[in-house]
């Protein structure tokens, strides 16, 4: 009988752990893998990157020149400029993640875009991430801050209201309508009602119990993480495995990984919002529609869209799927504004793409610039 020397090979072994299925094939395919598995090794310090990375940053130089109890508010002119018009304020997402989403690299930057296009004078309202001294701050609060911006701003405002802050830009136009020359919301949920998205359905299929449970588990806060849990859940092939493949087929190319760290700076690093402000925004805005039923209570007074008269610019993403167009347009039905000055406009791609899209900024935004500088410059003196 004739024994073999030679070692068998390595059984094969079934990998539960998706996380190490690249670096396990590798370790199967023996020397041939060698290489491959160096790759790997790669792959697996970038994932690391973007699962955990840093807190994203603004890009473009700016100072605060407010600090309140809910925000930060941000002034973005040039140093040396001079205003010489009405300010551009944004109100930026307040909805589990940075404000930094206004002005969120170079190159593509909302900000910046503005700025190129003639409207020097950019202000940014940089959210607070919720503390547990917040976790009672109610929409009121917000509305209330805003005004103190705007009052600092001048008592004027070309106001601009991104995804969240659209709702909320609509609540002080519609409460101050004096304080407001011309409305942008881009990627708003002002008619909650319309269209069929994903956000509509989680907001009318789940009970509000669910979500107070969610609050009181965050200590009076909605934590960022478990929003962004219930994000990812929306698009779980994507958010949990197709990305990291992606990652994987990129890793060469070192213009993706570096615009996959940008972004997932951003993504990954969620803030809290105060309880009240979270409940109040899912029962009265998302389950009862009220802004758009005109039952909604600002500040002591009960609001209506009609009472938003100035020109109004609406913005929407065709392929959006947190905030579909339909909730963003069926504001028409509700604004004061004559529908002459009512411009609507549908973008190609999603829902963050309207604010820092390349193709959204370069196709979009300039006509907005264009829109807001259309009536009202002040000449320089």
């Amino acid at each position: 009988m004739i024994i073999s020397t030679k070692r068998p090979h390595p059984p094969r072994h079934e990998h539960s752990v998706p996380w190490f299925w690249p670096m396990a094939a590798a370790i199967e395919l023996g020397e041939a893998g060698l290489s491959m598995f160096k790759e790997n090794l790669r792959y697996v310090a970038e994932a690391e990157e973007i699962n955990a990375p840093g807190p994203s940053v603004w890009a473009t130089a700016n100072r605060v020149i407010m600090d309140l109890d809910t925000m930060l508010l941000r002034d973005f002119m040039p140093a040396g400029g001079k205003p010489t018009r009405t300010p551009v304020l944004i109100d930026a997402p307040y909805a589990g993640h940075s404000s930094t989403i206004a002005d969120y690299a170079k190159g593509q930057s909302l900000v910046a875009t503005l700025q190129a296009n003639g409207l020097q004078h950019v202000v940014v309202t940089d959210w607070k991430s919720a503390t547990a001294q917040m976790k009672d701050f109610d929409i009121d609060k917000y509305l209330t801050d805003i005004d103190a911006a705007v009052d600092h701003l001048g008592g004027k405002v070309d106001l601009i209201g991104l995804c969240q802050g659209g709702w909320m830009s609509a609540m002080y136009a519609a409460r101050f309508p004096d304080k407001v020359r011309r409305l942008v919301l881009a990627g708003a949920p002002i008619d909650t009602d319309a269209g069929d998205g994903p956000i509509k359905k989680l907001a009318h299929t789940l009970p509000l119990s669910l979500y107070q449970e969610m609050v009181r588990a965050g200590g009076g806060c909605m934590r960022g993480t478990t929003m962004l849990a219930g994000w990812k859940s929306m698009n779980p092939e994507e958010q949990y495995l197709g990305k990291y493949l992606e990652l994987y087929r990129h890793i060469e190319d070192k213009n993706y990984i570096k615009r996959t760290e940008q972004f997932e700076r951003w993504y990954e690093n969620p803030i809290d919002l105060p309880g009240a402000y979270y409940l109040q925004a899912i029962q009265l805005i998302f389950k009862e529609n009220s802004l758009a039923k005109g039952r909604f209570v600002a500040l002591g007074q009960r609001l209506s869209m009609k009472d938003i008269v100035c020109p109004v610019y609406l913005l929407a993403g065709a392929d959006d799927d947190i905030t579909t167009k339909e909730q963003v347009f069926d504001a028409e039905k509700y604004l004061g504004t004559q529908k002459s000055a009512i411009v609507k406009k549908l973008a190609a791609g999603g829902h963050i793409g309207l604010f820092m899209g390349t193709r959204t900024l370069n196709e979009c935004w300039p006509l907005i610039a264009s829109w807001i500088l259309a009536e009202g410059v002040l000449p320089e003196s």
